[in-house]
């Protein structure tokens, strides 16, 4: 599954992306049983963890993983199954809420650059910088000139990191909204996850349409050759986690990380006893 051939799911800078176009279902490419997809995720995240082992000893990069969706489209989750094999050296998560009076006070992204990965870290973003062209804009607190200007300038961000070291993938979580109707319902079902709910998961719903062009113009805006966006299958979360693991690995194994050499001479040493 490493071997996935991803590049349908990226999003072409400046292209007239139509999300319709994207299937919220598995593609067929990834295997449908439960059994043969366990396996494949389990080797995908033992490989990502040997990768991310040889990133964090050779800091020569780092990679910022961003994971934007809807509600309940599974950012949390996809953390969780993703990286359940790999250490928590050199890995880090970061989940941006709404902004608190203080960042409010600086420009958007203030609060943003002092998370990014440092090198040999591997950093996700749980929401991101890229709430500020989509709630901002459905709920009307920014306008489409404004829209417009941060997009630029999360375009300039993302070439300021990648000239210093990072790699950046960013991955939508594409929800049908039939999908998204089950899982909400089974979070008011389950008093162990009723504190997931926030008013907004409601009220954003009824903006879907509104979400999904904001979501639309904001991908098309702002993939790039070095911080593509893909819009990745997420009606099933397994798949939707095999999905991301194989780009992880797929764009790590092409930076051909080697471990690095010991900084004194190993021949000299001489174990007592």
């Amino acid at each position: 599954m490493e071997h996935l051939d991803l590049s349908p799911w990226r999003v072409a800078h400046k292209s007239v992306l139509n999300l319709d176009q994207f299937d919220t279902r598995p593609p067929d490419q990834l295997p449908a049983e439960s059994d043969a997809l366990a396996a494949h995720t389990k080797k995908l995240s033992e490989r990502l963890n040997h990768l991310q082992a040889t990133l964090h000893a050779a800091r020569s990069c780092s990679v910022l993983l961003v994971l934007q969706g809807m509600d309940t489209a599974g950012k949390d989750g996809a953390i969780r199954h993703v990286f359940s094999q790999v250490s928590p050296l050199g890995v880090r998560a970061v989940a941006f809420g709404a902004p608190t009076q203080e960042e409010l006070q600086h420009d958007f992204l203030w609060r943003v650059h002092s998370k990014v990965p440092a090198l040999g870290e591997l950093a996700i973003f749980n929401r991101s910088h890229y709430e500020d062209v989509l709630v901002t804009r459905v709920r009307g607190l920014i306008d489409q000139a404004t829209c417009e200007m941060r997009f630029r300038h999360i375009q300039h961000f993302e070439s300021l990191l990648h000239e210093s070291g990072t790699i950046i993938l960013k991955c939508y979580l594409h929800i049908s909204k039939h999908e998204q109707k089950k899982r909400l319902q089974a979070r008011l079902d389950d008093p162990n996850k009723q504190w997931k709910l926030q008013p907004s998961d409601f009220t954003d719903r009824k903006l879907w349409p509104h979400f999904m062009r904001a979501y639309e113009e904001a991908l098309s805006a702002t993939s790039s050759s070095h911080a593509p966006w893909y819009v990745v299958p997420a009606d099933s979360k397994p798949h939707r986690d095999l999905f991301i693991a194989a780009l992880l690995v797929q764009v790590l194994e092409k930076l051909d990380l080697k471990m690095p050499k010991s900084a004194f001479s190993l021949s000299e040493v001489r174990l007592d006893g």
